[in-house]
């Protein structure tokens, strides 16, 4: 009978199994063990005694215990009781107890408290619905250390005409200031992720752009859904100009205007498009400025996209 070969277990493996945690790359448990690589994220986020710092995904802790030791408070909010259990056990009987608060649960489901400046490792799939929670986070913090999947940081980064600029890069660079500060190997996690990953500082725009983010989102997605596409070509789409045509027809109700009866809603777009000047303009290579303009010449012709 064939022999049945035994798995191979890697040094970490054993490591891991040693500390009694097997982490869930389900959930995006890939814990930072470089103390370089944790080192050059906290002085990037240059703390000061008297901050308070959220950290996001603490794990076991490898960053925390550094933070506490440069701010005042550290508020981690972490998903898994078993690392929760971990990280106590870490300050416990230290002076460094009474300066870490621990919120249990899910990070966007979660009221976030105040804080001064964020730092988080990431579980990746939940990078964009975070960054636009804690961009819409009020009272405003300072900065934000984050680390995210290679691909997403060069998104967050990109500037009209790059491969990757999108309706992430143009959202994010409307509310703050992006910049990608080091990349960071998969070697430097355990268990190591599947992507290769960066560190991104973002500082939001206080105050905010005087602009309404729902209407601005809404004008935006229509425009990338095609950013290749002529304007022109992308406000065609049937359902583009239900929508518009319903909110177009609730503006002039509320603000008694008639809509003649030949009323065409593609008609009406192209006027704003060609009159503003967008017609053949695309989205890949159109900045915030440009969608400034583009949204007020909508938003003066009466159609509204929230």
């Amino acid at each position: 009978m064939p022999k049945v070969k035994a798995e191979k277990k890697s040094r970490q493996h054993k490591e891991v199994k040693n500390q009694g945690i097997m982490f869930n790359t389900g959930i995006g448990q890939h814990i930072l063990k470089n103390p370089l690589v944790v080192n050059g994220i906290i002085d990037k986020a240059a703390l000061r005694p008297t901050d308070v710092v959220l950290e996001v995904g603490p794990g076991t802790g490898n960053m925390t215990v550094k933070l506490l030791e440069k701010a005042k408070k550290v508020v981690a909010c972490e998903l898994d009781g078993r690392l929760v259990a971990e990280l106590q056990k870490r300050v416990q009987c230290t002076p460094m107890q009474a300066k870490l608060q621990i919120l249990v649960g899910d990070v966007l489901k979660t009221e976030l408290p105040f804080f001064d400046v964020c730092v988080a490792n990431l579980p990746y799939q939940i990078s964009s619905p975070f960054v636009f929670k804690l961009l819409l986070h009020r009272p405003f913090f300072r900065c934000a250390v984050l680390m995210f999947q290679r691909e997403f940081a060069m998104r967050l980064v990109a500037v009209p005409g790059d491969k990757l600029y999108c309706r992430l890069s143009i959202n994010t660079q409307l509310l703050a200031r992006v910049d990608h500060l080091m990349k960071v190997g998969k070697n430097n996690f355990r268990p190591p992720p599947k992507v290769e990953s960066s560190v991104v500082r973002i500082e939001p725009k206080n105050p905010p752009p005087p602009v309404n983010f729902q209407e601005w989102d809404g004008l935006v997605r229509i425009a990338f859904v095609r950013k290749n596409k002529t304007l022109n070509a992308g406000f065609k789409s049937t359902a583009v100009e239900q929508l518009l045509e319903k909110n177009y027809r609730i503006h002039c109700s509320v603000h008694n205007v008639d809509i003649p009866a030949d009323f065409s809603i593609t008609k009406k777009i192209e006027e704003v498009l060609v009159a503003a000047g967008f017609s053949d303009k695309r989205a890949r290579s159109m900045d915030i400025d440009d969608f400034m303009v583009l949204l007020h010449a909508f938003n003066s012709s009466g159609i509204h996209f929230s």
